[in-house]
């Protein structure tokens, strides 16, 4: 099976991103633990991929066709079991076991333990790197398929991601799509104030990157860049998505103190009400 049911309309998708932001809230209250501001964030940007743009086989994760995933900014990696649990690579009950001991479902993506994770991240900056080297791997192998790789805004500060940026472009990598969820916030305030990164979408087509500038929370943009960045073109693509930090529930928006900070039974209860 290619993929996991019929792709998705826009309006499917944006109920299903609801839905993956619920199933988040309700992770972290369980696990006492996490990153709601940064997997609310991404939570469109994962819908559109896993529930219509890849190729992926939920029983079959690995299926050698598949297009490749990393969740580079690891923290982040709630939004991605939600989606995992959504298309049928485990049972959704399994992910109430978040952060917990024995669990498959680790704080951070590990691919020793869970099928369907390509790759075991967490240490920001290292995501693009492995991504890149897939992607030229796939190549070499006459593959079809993508690698798609999510940055924070906050870890393309690392060098190491520029290294890679750099290497992408130089051997014309154009089956390696990145997404910069860039919610302009990281672990100790704003990306601006820590270090400015600004011109964002300047500096990656200085280093020769096709670069798609969106909402990230607009679904029709999300899938339209998405379906676009699979086009043929000799380089590989960024998408630089403006998303909101803590999206969709209002107390969590621009609210840094959510980056790291589960949401208590109250806070939850007001959450869940917000994203019914």
């Amino acid at each position: 099976m290619a993929q996991y049911g019929p792709p998705q309309t826009v309006p499917q998708l944006e109920k299903t991103a609801k839905e993956l932001r619920r199933d988040v809230i309700r992770m972290l209250y369980e696990a006492k633990s996490g990153h709601p501001g940064g997997s609310l964030s991404a939570a469109d940007i994962v819908a559109a991929l896993y529930f219509r743009v890849m190729r992926h086989d939920p029983q079959n994760p690995s299926w050698e066709k598949r297009d490749r995933f990393i969740m580079s900014k690891g923290h982040a990696v709630p939004i991605v079991y939600a989606a995992m649990a959504g298309t049928g690579y485990f049972p959704k009950e399994e992910l109430l076991t978040l952060r917990k001991l024995n669990s498959r479902l680790q704080g951070h993506p590990s691919a020793k333990d869970l099928p369907g994770i390509e790759a075991s991240t967490g240490s920001l900056g290292q995501g693009l790197s492995i991504g890149l080297g897939m992607a030229l791997g796939l190549r070499m192998d006459g593959s079809d398929s993508r690698v798609f790789v999510i940055l924070g805004d906050g870890e393309i500060e690392e060098g190491q991601v520029w290294e890679a940026a750099m290497a992408a472009a130089h051997f014309k990598t154009e089956n390696l799509i990145a997404i910069l969820d860039r919610n302009r916030y990281q672990l100790d305030g704003s990306t601006d104030e820590i270090m400015n990164v600004c011109p964002v979408v300047d500096k990656w087509k200085a280093f020769g990157w096709r670069v798609l500038d969106i909402d990230g929370h607009s679904m029709h943009q999300v899938v339209h860049a998405l379906e676009a960045a699979k086009e043929q073109t000799g380089r590989p693509t960024v998408i630089v998505a403006k998303t909101t930090k803590g999206k969709g529930v209002s107390f969590m928006e621009n609210d840094n103190e959510y980056h790291g900070k589960a949401p208590g039974k109250d806070e939850m209860e007001r959450a869940l009400a917000e994203l019914s």
